[in-house]
């Protein structure tokens, strides 16, 4: 009887809180039934999506009650199935949706911890972290999770010990319209890094996992192309938040208030040398404009604690090559090269062939270094000199 109690009692919880459970599935029916009736404990509402399943998923959706069903004739992929039922949800009208696999990995036990979690945090996105040392983990999982962590937090800022996990909690009023680009596995990573560039709160919450022995395990991950196809993703992604994300977040905080706060701190009130901070901003500037797109920041990070630089400074001055200054910057590193090259500034978009593809772009690689380092200099020689009237000289303190 308390049994059946807290079973309602959690129903009444998550529909108050109106949360849906999506169970994406595909040819998992030895495990998909008790996924279904596990889940039921918890929640009254509950989205099955069958992607194209070729065993007896069909008849065991057909006969099992108290449920939608969404079936894809064909099979289209994990991210298109939990497009599929993400879309269903926010069209129901649901303010969240935890999905869960139906492959028996998952504990439907734990979903009383994303509700606990989400009354404390509303709207936040809940990803469920699994205990990467569990029996029968596979080696390969650990690897493509600690992998997969990596490029997040050097896309986002944000520190997740799990990224690729399928249990999650999504506010669905913060996913917009769906327009996403992929549709198998790698759909959940752009997900999550696409809410953390919206603004929504990322977290982990620990949750129970499960996996069968090696002979009795049912994965659809297919590691090469799939494992292929989150690299790409993060490739793009990884370009994307430092062309864009990084600048934009930058040129956001660019008033006033900020810039003089800023000066204040790192510059005149700085227990680095003149000379410290003139290089720092050298460096900056100088990594700002040399082609190597994507990898900037990181470079200059690596350059500046190196040198013993100050980061934050070099950090700051590479955020040159924000998009206003890109045409400037491109123009000057073509021009300097032509120049250097004694040719004519000028490209033919009319006849365009390899060679002068090939041209252009030497002519462009060439004086985008030597660009960057005269634009390095000229501002170090300006800084050199606001240095010297706004600021007294301190001694860098060796400790």
């Amino acid at each position: 009887m308390s049994e059946y109690i807290d079973m309602m009692t959690w129903q009444e919880k998550l529909n108050s809180l109106s949360i849906v459970v999506i169970i994406p599935t595909y040819n998992n029916d030895k495990t998909l039934l008790s996924v279904i009736e596990g889940v039921k404990r918890y929640s009254k509402h509950i989205i099955v999506i069958n992607d194209g399943s070729t065993d007896t998923t069909a008849q065991i959706l057909a006969t099992t009650t108290d449920i939608q069903t969404i079936t894809h004739p064909v099979n289209k992929g994990k991210g298109y199935a939990l497009k599929t039922g993400l879309l269903a949800a926010k069209k129901l009208g649901f303010r969240y949706a935890i999905t869960i696999d139906s492959d028996g990995q998952h504990y439907p036990s734990d979903i009383p911890a994303f509700v606990d979690e989400i009354e404390k945090l509303p709207d936040t996105m809940l990803v469920g972290a699994r205990n990467l040392t569990a029996d029968n983990m596979p080696g390969k999982n650990t690897f493509a999770n600690k992998f997969s962590n990596f490029w997040f937090r050097l896309e986002t800022g944000i520190k997740l010990n799990d990224t690729q996990s399928g249990y999650r909690l999504y506010p669905l009023h913060r996913i917009g319209e769906m327009k996403y680009c992929t549709a198998k596995y790698e759909f959940e990573l752009e997900m999550i890094v696409f809410l953390a560039w919206k603004g929504v709160d990322v977290k982990n919450i620990p949750v129970n996992v499960y996996y069968p022995p090696e002979g009795e395990r049912v994965s659809h991950f297919r590691p090469l192309r799939d494992f292929t196809r989150i690299s790409i993703l993060n490739t793009i992604l990884v370009i994307i938040t430092f062309l864009w994300i990084l600048p934009m977040k930058f040129f956001k905080k660019l008033t006033w208030t900020n810039i003089r706060a800023f000066i204040d701190k790192e510059i005149l009130k700085s227990k680095d040398t003149n000379k410290t901070i003139i290089l720092s901003i050298m460096l900056g500037v100088f990594m700002g404009i040399v082609p190597i797109w994507g990898y900037q920041m990181i470079v200059t990070v690596f350059l500046a604690h190196f040198l013993k630089l100050n980061k934050v400074i070099s950090l700051v001055a590479s955020n040159i090559s924000i998009p206003p200054m890109m045409p400037f910057l491109l123009y000057g590193s073509y021009a300097t090269g032509c120049f250097l090259t004694n040719s004519p500034v000028t490209f033919d978009f009319i006849d365009v062939s390899l060679d002068s593809m090939k041209t252009v772009l030497f002519q462009y690689l060439t004086g985008s270094i030597i660009f960057a380092l005269l634009c390095s200099i000229i501002v170090g020689i300006i800084s050199g000199c606001l240095l010297l009237i706004f600021r007294k000289e301190r001694q860098a303190i060796d400790i």
